[in-house]
């Protein structure tokens, strides 16, 4: 800006010298200030459509940008509903996978909202073992019995309150509970011993009693337990051990929803009666 104001100032000076009959600015010297004034001019003018370039291409560049941002959001909107999708999916593939696993199995299973209600209680106690088909959660227990005995061991209490408090939770107030009784496949030994349990499937069926009545005393509705005693027939080891004898002398809890078929239990088989 200076050297234009002063190139006007030496041109008007020098125009006024001329017109004042003055002839002190030579004429080689004002043509040189005039072609450097046209350089400038055109230099000047070359910067300004430059500038006006830059701003026009600033302008689409923020256009193309604001574009893509709304082309972003429309593409996160389609991908919630995609993944929406993509979990109803799954969830209407894993329905029909269990209703033809159950058609194979010749099972029934219970309603959806019983059997995610089973599924969800199961993930939360690692020891229950649900079965989808059936809707039966086998709780493996380490309730325990010594050889020829029917008391629960010390410590039965802690599992079986943790249960009662699970059965008895909004989630799981109406599942019923099937008491199992098993033995090892060893005679009764001892006179007094076989007056109190004549044979084997007495004292299964002694043992399911015995954690019945434990899982009443810590709070549980009698008329939602059923009790079964299958003697040394149903053995999950070969009783070939000792160890394998302890395994056999066990007491299984089946956690089951309302509709699940238990022969005895009439609301349960409401055809049969």
């Amino acid at each position: 800006m200076l050297a234009w104001r002063a190139l006007f100032t030496y041109l008007g000076l020098a125009a006024l010298a001329v017109s004042c009959g003055c002839a002190f600015v030579p004429k080689s010297q004002l043509t040189a200030l005039e072609s450097q004034n046209r350089a400038l001019v055109e230099k000047n003018q070359a910067q300004d459509a430059r500038i006006q370039n830059l701003d026009t291409h600033s302008r689409n560049v923020e256009d193309q940008l604001m574009r893509a941002e709304e082309d972003l959001a429309i593409l996160d909107e389609q991908l919630g509903l995609d993944r929406k999708q993509l979990v109803n999916y799954e969830a209407e593939r894993d329905e029909l996978h269990t209703q033809v696993m159950g058609l194979i199995r010749g099972c029934s299973a219970p309603a959806p909202e019983v059997r995610g209600r089973l599924a969800e209680i199961s993930e939360q106690y690692p020891s229950l073992q649900f079965d989808p088909c059936t809707g039966v959660s086998k709780a493996d227990t380490d309730v325990l019995f010594d050889m020829g005995r029917a008391e629960l061991k010390p410590g039965a209490d802690d599992l079986l309150r943790d249960l009662v408090r699970l059965l008895n939770s909004p989630e799981g107030r109406d599942l019923k509970v099937l008491v199992v009784g098993h033995t090892d496949d060893r005679l009764i030994a001892g006179q007094p011993v076989r007056e109190k349990y004549p044979n084997n499937f007495h004292l299964s069926a002694q043992r399911a009693l015995a954690v019945s009545d434990a899982l009443g005393r810590l709070g549980l509705e009698p008329e939602r337990m059923g009790v079964a005693g299958f003697g040394p027939h149903q053995p999950v080891a070969p009783n070939l051990t000792g160890e394998d004898r302890v395994k056999n002398r066990r007491v299984e809890l089946f956690v089951m929803a309302p509709e699940v078929p238990v022969v005895g239990w009439t609301e349960s088989t409401p055809t049969l009666y």
